[in-house]
């Protein structure tokens, strides 16, 4: 019996994946659970797994293609099968995802939008719990994949050319374990040179830390870069899916949330006294600027549960746990991973916490539980220089919270002209569940607490 393989959602957000590697090939025998491709979602690259025992007999979607959740990808069956009538559906759903294409490429944005979710609605595929309930799970048998270099754009069918088939091994299509991707990428090491000892030739670990003890006789070619490429007046992009995942988010949230601002500066004199008594009681105790100021945060939402609230349209709910998000900034755009239970965490487990999390955003290996659920966001760009900026609201969050750089400035204190570290934050707030008071008295208590530090670890 056949069992169609579907581009699955692999995370809470995900509405269409871009298949970044095949691991098996046409005829390779495969059983259920074992991983089928590489996928790249929205928020990191995962793996496709088998639903089904049998032999993979057609893959329908070349490497760098991107697929709705829900389309079917490939097929597996047994040896002698016939899958004519399964090609043929799959032939016909991509002809239509064709059209629909080319005429939402004159479409306005927002009619774009509505059509995707149109698509994705549609999908066959059960989809995991949405982003707006603060949940998530995690479908059975799915590992996160490292990061593998992309494979060039493939020239879509419907958009002025034919889809070019699957990379056959080799080269140009090399079959190996994701662990042994990360290792060769670290190591600098070009998989096309390695010769497999894995089961079908597949290369694994021990292969790489053979070829990494084993001296080049030749240094590798360096990697070519963009400004390498330049041709022309100008170079297109493709869109990676986490870029498309942020601009849909982002339109969700500037145009229909009314959005008010409100903006304090806070004195960092004391944060920095703390920090420095901290750092000489050894390494282990050093925390940053932005580890107290997150810290702070969690102790002002506890006392103000009315900002740590999502919107749901007919209610408003208030969270009694603080997970707190914090804005990532990685080579493919913004991703929030969540600190769980933020309040209950010291200054120490949250700077821990977060350079975690940081690594693994930046690696693409972070699990749909590690960025669902928060109740509140913090993004900041103060190592960047920004003296002040405005973020936009996280739906259905209700607000978010900006900060820029500290920086040293003439005040005065108690009649006389000093100079202190300043910080400026920036609250943006959703008015139908805040009322500018209630954002104001929030700021009130974080300014205390910022310029109290004492307090938090009391």
């Amino acid at each position: 019996m056949s069992t169609k393989v579907f581009m699955e959602a692999l995370s809470p957000t995900m509405e269409e994946g871009r298949l970044v590697k095949w691991l098996k090939n046409e005829g390779d025998a495969v059983k259920s659970g074992e991983p089928l491709a590489e996928v790249e979602t929205d928020k990191a690259i995962m793996e496709l797994v088998a639903r089904g025992d049998g032999v993979l007999r057609k893959r329908l979607v070349a490497e760098g293609e991107s697929r709705p959740v829900g389309q079917l990808v490939g097929v597996i069956a047994a040896p002698d099968e016939n899958i004519d009538a399964l090609i043929a559906e799959a032939g016909a759903a991509a002809g239509a995802g064709a059209a629909a294409s080319a005429a939402g490429a004159s479409a306005q944005p927002s009619q774009v939008v509505a059509q995707t979710r149109e698509a994705a609605g549609a999908s066959s595929i059960p989809r995991t719990p949405s982003e707006s309930q603060g949940e998530a799970s995690t479908p059975p048998q799915q590992k996160i994949a490292a990061a593998a270099p992309p494979s060039a754009p493939a020239v879509r069918a419907g958009n002025g050319g034919a889809a070019p088939p699957p990379a056959p091994d080799g080269n140009g299509g090399v079959r190996s374990s994701p662990l042994a991707r990360r290792l060769a990428r670290e190591q600098g090491l070009d998989l096309g040179q390695l010769r497999g000892s894995g089961p079908g030739g597949r290369i694994i670990k021990r292969d790489i830390e053979a070829a990494a003890s084993t001296p080049a006789s030749q240094p590798a070619a360096p990697r070519l870069t963009v400004a390498a490429q330049r041709e022309g007046d100008y170079q297109d992009v493709a869109l990676t899916q986490i870029r498309k995942t942020i601009a849909r988010r982002l339109s969700e949230s500037i145009g229909p949330i009314p959005t008010f601002y409100l903006t304090a500066e806070f004195d960092l004199t004391r944060v920095d006294d703390m920090r420095r008594a901290m750092a000489s009681l050894g390494d282990e105790f050093k925390v940053s600027v932005n580890d107290v100021l997150l810290k702070a945060v969690a102790a002002a939402l506890a006392q103000h549960p009315e900002v740590n609230a999502h919107w749901l349209g007919d209610r408003i709910r208030l969270f009694n746990r603080i997970h707190l998000g914090v804005a990532v900034a990685t080579d493919d755009g913004l991703i929030v991973p969540v600190i769980f239970d933020a309040d209950r965490k010291s200054m120490r487990e949250i700077s821990a916490e977060v350079k975690e999390l940081a690594r693994l955003a930046r690696e693409r290996r972070l699990k749909p539980e590690q960025y669902t659920g928060s109740t509140f966001s913090v993004s900041n760009l103060g190592m960047y220089g920004i003296d002040q900026f405005t973020a936009i609201i996280n739906p259905p969050e209700t607000a978010i919270l900006a900060v820029g750089r500290g920086e040293d400035k003439a005040v005065v204190v108690d009649g006389a002209v000093v100079m202190r570290k300043r910080v400026r934050v920036t609250m943006s707030c959703d008015h139908r569940a805040i009322d500018g008071a209630v954002g104001a008295r929030f700021l009130q208590t974080l300014g205390r607490m910022i310029e109290n530090p004492m307090m938090m670890v009391a």
